[in-house]
């Protein structure tokens, strides 16, 4: 999955990015922080995972 995808869904159901870190970005919504992978391509089982840990998005 393109990272910038994966982005756009986390921004349309509220999430959005608190800060650049060393590998990661680090997108926030109310307390909960999710890690994002900064790669142009992001493997599937990750991007699912992510997305599941998101809430469901």
């Amino acid at each position: 999955m393109k990272r910038r995808y994966l982005e756009k869904v986390l921004r349309e159901s509220g999430w959005r990015l608190a800060r650049h870190g060393g590998r990661h970005d680090v997108w926030v919504k109310g307390e909960r922080e999710i890690p994002i992978p900064r790669h142009a391509e992001i493997n599937e089982v990750t991007a699912k995972a992510i997305l599941r840990e998101a809430g469901g998005v």
